[in-house]
């Protein structure tokens, strides 16, 4: 997977100066519409430092800025032991050095994400509707799904996606309001018109609206072809690609919206919270997934959790001449470690479910009693009395 990881590398970089460039072309037209001529250096100079403020941002403080935008909140393995595992199962699969911090996500919607600079300080995150709805193979195959995108640095790639669009976004916003108080009104009177000015004004009006526009477009700079690469080496790291196939369809045919993902977070999602259709979330030129039913289909018709296995598919499904993998992976193929086996490590999605209830109980301050008959009570913290009664035996505890 180096060439992948060469290329998500270069594409950080071009990242950066391509928003730079808008960024200064934005700041010297819009300096040009608002200060008259000759104040289009002084815009360019307040969107260098909107830029580099931004890309530093990025740099030091991307990944817990996504983290809080998404509600996320760390656990340690006590609170959520099986999700650990399963962690700490697919960081020794994956080959990576150290095991990415575990996040959890208080949201009904199913979906799971990976953020971090590089794999040293990487984070998974996901949500408790995920952990309520899958079984652990599924999980498993989400898990692995993320941990491909840290080994792949794709994660790196999303974070300044994210970050720096917002510089565009600020900007944009901000010229538009200052249009829309008055801004630049007399600079044709100051400047005395002509030619150039409205041509001036032209192109600083058209930016201004076309700036949101141009920061979505980084996200599509940003190949399908990771997600793909991203589901086939879950497939190796758990050898089982029915596993991630099912909890995509599961994810994917869920009613519920992630209330906290936005257009800067939804590309980082393993299935995009934002856009839906009645059976499956379908992809268009412009999406930075490709259609669920095709993943799908691809990891179903691939068989054994083989890189060589997933690009046959691949080119199957898709009717392509050319494969996905790259040819360091395929002449790598079978390297990767394999999961633990499913009938040692198995665990109920009930069980699951419950961990998930118990983490977000203590959480709210509930107090935690077992009772002899097996029932647990769960007292909330506003609880006055002295005394519990179980409801099940009738057991009278003290609180």
């Amino acid at each position: 997977m180096w060439e992948q990881i060469a290329a998500n590398r270069r594409k950080s970089v071009v990242l950066v100066f391509f928003t730079a460039l808008l960024l200064v072309a934005l700041g010297w037209f819009g300096g040009e519409y608002f200060w008259g001529r000759g104040g289009g250096p002084t815009g360019v100079v307040i969107a260098l430092v909107v830029w580099l403020v931004m890309t530093l941002t990025a740099w030091f403080q991307g990944d817990n800025v996504m983290l809080k935008i998404s509600g996320a909140k760390k656990i340690e393995k006590k609170d959520l032991p099986i999700l650990h595992n399963i962690v700490e199962e697919m960081t020794l699969a994956a080959g990576l050095a150290k095991m990415p911090a575990v996040y959890v996500i208080d949201d009904p919607a199913p979906n799971a994400f990976a953020t971090g600079r590089r794999a040293e300080n990487a984070s998974v995150a996901v949500t408790s509707g995920l952990l309520n709805r899958l079984s652990r193979d599924e999980l498993q195959g989400v898990i692995a799904h993320e941990m491909a995108h840290i080994r792949n640095r794709d994660i790196q790639l999303m974070l300044f996606a994210g970050v720096l669009a917002g510089a565009i976004v600020i900007l944009a916003e901000v010229g538009l309001r200052g249009m829309w108080f008055g801004g630049g009104r007399s600079r044709s009177r100051r400047d005395g018109g002509g030619d150039s000015s409205s041509i001036i004004a032209i192109v600083a009006i058209v930016l201004m609206i076309l700036a949101p526009i141009l920061a979505r477009l980084i996200y599509f700079a940003v190949s399908r072809k990771r997600e793909y690469l991203a589901d086939a080496s879950a497939a190796t790291f758990t050898r089982y690609p029915e596993g991630l196939a099912s909890a995509l369809e599961k994810i994917s045919r869920a009613p519920d919206k992630l209330g906290s993902a936005t257009s800067a977070t939804a590309p980082m999602y393993i299935i995009n919270p934002l856009k839906r259709t009645k059976k499956h979330m379908a992809a268009n030129a412009t999406s930075t997934h490709p259609p669920i039913d095709e993943r799908i289909r691809i990891l179903r018709a691939m068989g054994a959790g083989s890189f060589a296995d997933y690009d046959r598919s691949y080119r199957e499904i898709k009717g392509a001449k050319k494969g996905v993998i790259p040819g360091s992976a395929l002449k790598e193929d079978g390297s990767e470690a394999a999961a633990p086996t499913r009938e040692k490590v198995s665990a109920s999605q009930r069980e699951i479910a419950r961990q998930v209830d118990d983490l977000f109980y203590k959480k709210d301050g509930y107090h935690r009693i077992e009772c002899s008959c097996g029932t647990v009570l769960k007292i909330p913290p506003d609880f006055k009395a002295d005394e519990a009664k179980c409801p099940r035996c009738g057991t009278r505890h003290k609180v």
